[in-house]
């Protein structure tokens, strides 16, 4: 045999091997929402955990974006053909978590199935945020993110100023920036950003019954002194040459920074990896700026992003592997793997102790921030929220600050409709899920 045919028979009986491992295998199904870059890495998990085991194999399926993913995800939960894991993104996850008897706790499927859970394990920013109101983690936190303060260093010091630590110091350097040339800041997803994170940085709640952890009868508290505040500041920045607003599109916003019409935006620390490879200049990140006027010692900030969900009815042998993928996808490496090639936080102690240990952010200092900014002290309304219908009352947030920002409405009467919008949002998901 010569050496041609020898490969060619070498590749055969590998592949045959591979089929025929796969065939005595539990088939286990993924279903997510990452796109692009994010999609690929999905792809390079799902391979690595299948090549680490042979009594399992995972296929990870993409059923579009978010709202796509869920709004399958029910619909296949309801004709008893639901995947095994499904990935369910923060504004989601209370119609996922609320829908009782659907979703198996990660916390109790890892530990029936032998697998050690502690919630410490995990960095102070993820451990609560899909958690119940007793801290029993529902959903496993999977691509998690931070707001951050993105800067264009040149612009900077073309304007003689530094990244601003508080609102206070942004509004001292914003007319430098503008003499310099620029438009000194702009951001994407505001209802993340102004107003989820807002509350969290500063500690204040956001809507009764324990941010919505507690129960499903509700009231939304966004319509308080503080927040009215900061929207009256925004809407000044903007008629002043301060401020820019490019639509409720994420990457929009984001052009403008990245063309350096804008010196600073707000995005997210899932963005890092994408900015490397768009951005034609040397840029740095910091923490969310907040009010020193309302707190004197900021608190961390909320993730945002998805978690993976496991719906209930599927064999025991099934759910033995899907807690060794989720025990496969904690560890250390895996999860450091993830933080490098896409920018989202890792979200284990351990993974953030080797992604130091390795020398990663003495190549990538900024990569770091949204690490540290989770790791902050927490206050007693940084855990995360829980409410029903969120992602339509983010709609509501969107439209209402459109209004503000076009001068089409003033700040209390926008927040009069997005208290009256989304108390009525509130109300009819407690209608339908008791």
């Amino acid at each position: 045999m010569n050496i041609r045919k020898l490969i060619v028979f070498a590749g055969l009986s590998v592949s045959s091997f591979a089929a025929s491992i796969a065939q005595g295998a539990t088939e286990l199904t993924l279903w997510h929402a990452m796109g692009g870059r994010n999609g690929e890495v999905v792809e390079i998990l799902v391979d690595r955990f299948n090549q680490s085991q042979d009594e399992y194999r995972l296929t990870a399926v993409n059923k579009g974006g978010y709202e796509d993913t869920m709004t399958a995800g029910i619909a296949a939960f309801r004709a008893r053909k639901a995947p095994h894991i499904i990935q369910v993104f923060d504004a989601g996850a209370a119609t996922v978590i609320n829908a009782k008897g659907a979703v198996y706790p990660v916390q109790d499927l890892l530990e029936d199935n032998g697998i050690a859970f502690d919630s410490n394990d995990y960095i102070p920013g993820v451990r609560h945020f899909y958690a119940d109101s007793a801290g029993k983690m529902i959903g496993m936190p999977f691509n998690s993110s931070t707001p951050l303060l993105y800067f264009n260093k040149e612009a900077l010091a073309k304007a003689g100023v530094t990244p601003p630590k508080t609102w206070e110091e942004f509004e001292q350097a914003a007319p430098k920036l503008k003499a310099a040339g620029y438009l000194a800041l702009a951001q994407s997803h505001s209802p993340w950003i102004f107003s989820e994170n807002f509350h969290s940085r500063h500690n204040l709640p956001m809507a009764t019954g324990n941010n919505g952890y507690d129960s499903t009868d509700v009231k939304i508290l966004y319509n308080n002194d503080a927040l009215k505040m900061h929207w009256g500041k925004v809407k000044e920045w903007m008629d002043d040459g301060y401020y820019g607003y490019y639509g409720r599109a994420w990457g929009d916003n984001q052009d403008a920074f990245t063309k350096g019409q804008v010196a600073m935006w707000l995005g997210s620390s899932g963005s890092f990896g994408n900015l490397q490879k768009t951005a034609d200049f040397e840029f740095g990140t910091t923490y969310l700026p907040y009010w020193s006027s309302l707190i004197e010692e900021p608190k961390s900030t909320f993730i945002g992003g998805a978690a993976l969900f496991s719906f209930t009815g599927h064999d025991a042998d099934e759910y033995k592997g899907i807690a060794e993928f989720y025990k496969f996808l904690t560890q250390a490496e895996t999860q450091l793997l993830w933080h490098k090639e896409t920018g989202y936080v890792a979200i284990t102690n351990d993974a953030y102790s080797l992604a130091k240990e390795s020398g990663y952010y003495q190549e990538a200092p900024d990569a770091e921030v949204g690490m540290l900014q989770l790791s902050l002290a927490g206050g007693e309304w940084t855990k995360g929220y829980r409410l029903g219908y969120y992602v339509q009352i983010r709609e509501s947030l969107y439209k209402n600050y459109e209004k503000i920002l076009s001068g089409q409405t003033s700040v209390d009467d926008a927040f009069n409709s997005i208290e009256r919008e989304s108390n009525k949002l509130l109300s009819r998901f407690n209608d339908t899920y008791n």
